[in-house]
């Protein structure tokens, strides 16, 4: 069952471990306001096991410029930590993300299971 992480009142999410990786299932809004506690929280578990993660953000409404620099900076931390984050994403996100030419870099992938499935594979 998963475990809720303490976000923001925009922000809300779920932890799970799953088939060698953490899974973060996140909704609202990752904005310039609920960046720094999406950070803060989710780089705790980089140094937890299993090093991969999959991060759910099919259901975020809106990501800002903030939200866009918090996934590269997690990205970083987790393949520093030997570990790989696919990025499930939905239309708004991926736009946003296009916009700034990440989405090579932050692995999007339209479905969660897609994501565990590139898991497998590496």
């Amino acid at each position: 069952m998963p475990d809720a992480l303490t976000l923001t009142v925009s922000l809300r999410g779920t932890r799970e471990v799953r088939d060698n990786c953490q899974l973060f299932r996140l909704a609202g809004l990752l904005d310039a306001f609920s960046e720094p506690t999406f950070r803060k929280v989710l780089e705790k578990y980089v140094e937890e096991s299993p090093k991969n993660f999959v991060l759910d953000l099919s259901q975020i409404d809106f990501i800002d410029s903030s939200g866009l620099g918090a996934l590269v900076q997690l990205v970083k931390k987790v393949q520093n930590s030997g570990g790989t984050l696919q990025i499930v994403t939905n239309p708004r996100v991926t736009q946003t993300v296009k916009l700034v030419r990440l989405e090579q870099f932050l692995s999007l992938q339209p479905s969660v299971d897609i994501a565990l499935e590139n898991l497998k594979k590496s």
